[in-house]
């Protein structure tokens, strides 16, 4: 039985045990769960784009194909070295593939799974749990505690310091979700370069709030097909406050631009060059989700999702219908269609 404590989360996941198969990663904080998921799998394989020996999966396809799992896990590299296997968005229902493949495990891959908010006492946080070959990461919110250390380590790595009173106000800023406080802080050092030390002042004209990279959240999740992902992004969106007719017009512009680079690639373009042609561009931390959505997405679809956001800014705008909920409808049936390929 492998537990590992939130002090010791991060050691844990830049070294892993190497008798050790599978690792579930779960909680409330989704930034963090792919942080910590990504150290986990860099742990054994540096490249996390090689196709040889990285295996990326989703719930769906381990619930279609339970066998999948071990099939993957048994794979051989073609040019050697350890493989690792990661699995997204997986839930309750994949619990006895898991459980199944841990009790007769195959191969020598380390298997990385990243989980929701799993209740304690959740079938499949205890399957690992319970497993003498695996282990479970629970990953929750910086607290204010935790955060200084989270700036002064991000910043430092850029060589930069900060002074007391930014840091401060920087805390402030930061906190709802790990992914969202690593792209604040790599726009922080962005405007800092060059320079020794960040102040107050710097803080203030780098660091807007948080909403814009909140909505992408919610954006991204949406066109991923992630359900998961979209209603803890939206339950965070309406718990800051930020308004709907905000939100909708944000994912109108991410289907406007998704379109753009299908279009792209449909006429002959790599997916990488079609992405760079966009204004504004894809923020670097979300490029890969992005190139990821472009293969789940036809031109017609997402003129379909188009059409429902279109409806639900009409809606929001101009009936008694709660916007919160005429917008939250909208983007789970994009969310759906975003689950096939």
């Amino acid at each position: 039985m492998t537990i590992i404590k939130p002090a010791e989360a991060d050691r844990f996941a830049k070294n892993p045990p190497k008798n050790l198969l599978a690792v579930l990663v779960f909680g409330p904080d989704a930034g963090l769960v792919r942080e910590r998921a990504e150290t986990l799998l860099k742990s054994v394989v540096d490249d996390l784009s090689d196709p040889f020996r990285v295996s990326d999966l989703d719930d769906a396809a381990l619930s279609a194909d339970p066998a999948r799992l071990a099939d993957e896990a048994a794979a051989i590299s073609m040019l050697g070295g350890r493989r690792v296997v990661r699995v997204r968005g997986a839930g309750n229902g994949n619990a006895k593939a898991f459980e199944a493949f841990l009790d007769d495990p195959k191969g020598d891959a380390l298997i990385v799974v990243e989980g929701g908010d799993l209740a304690k006492g959740a079938a499949l946080r205890k399957v690992f749990e319970e497993a003498d070959n695996a282990g479970a990461i629970a990953c929750y919110p910086d607290t204010a505690r935790d955060l200084p250390e989270v700036v002064r380590e991000a910043l430092k790595a850029e060589g930069l310091s900060i002074s007391g009173d930014a840091l401060a106000d920087a805390v402030s800023r930061l906190g709802s979700d790990r992914g969202v406080t690593r792209r604040e802080l790599e726009k922080l050092a962005l405007y800092c370069r060059g320079q020794k030390e960040v102040s107050l002042d710097d803080v203030r004209a780098a660091m807007g709030d948080e909403a814009e990279a909140r909505v992408e959240e919610a954006c991204d999740a949406a066109a991923s097909g992630d359900l998961k992902r979209l209603d803890i992004a939206l339950e965070r969106l309406w718990a800051a406050d930020i308004s709907p007719v905000a939100v909708v017009r944000q994912a109108l512009g991410h289907f406007q631009k998704l379109l753009q680079v299908v279009v792209e690639i449909s006429r002959g373009d790599n997916p990488d060059f079609a992405m760079k042609k966009l204004r504004p561009p894809i923020h670097f931390s979300r490029v890969a989700s992005f190139r990821s959505q472009t293969q789940r997405w036809s031109e017609a679809k997402i003129l379909d999702a188009l059409d429902l956001l279109f409806e639900a800014e009409v809606l929001c705008k101009t009936t008694a219908v709660p916007a919160e909920a005429a917008l939250g409808r909208a983007l789970f049936n994009v969310a759906a269609m975003g689950r096939g390929r």
